[in-house]
């Protein structure tokens, strides 16, 4: 079962695994300000979390996700979608 925190913390993995120079990396780090990344690797994230939980996440997403939070929390609207209640 998935919860917000397990979410969020696979999250913050694939981020640390993508950049692993980054310094800390935290729940809250701006991904673009903060962590630079780019267009190119937010699909890469995007992609990967896509095949983590078996679903399609549009694009648009990143219009209003700046955290790895706000990006869990979007991820769980879309897995309650699919799979009722997380």
């Amino acid at each position: 079962m998935f919860t917000q925190d397990v979410i969020l913390e696979n999250v913050l993995t694939c981020l640390r695994e993508m950049i692993p120079a980054a310094g800390a990396i935290g729940p809250d780090s701006d991904m673009v300000n903060d962590l630079g990344l780019e267009s190119v690797k937010m699909m890469d994230l995007l992609m990967k979390l896509e095949d983590d939980y078996d679903l399609s996440i549009p694009i648009n997403i990143l219009m209003d996700v700046r955290t790895p939070r706000q990006l869990a929390t979007s991820l769980i609207g879309y897995l309650e979608k699919r799979n009722g209640a997380v």
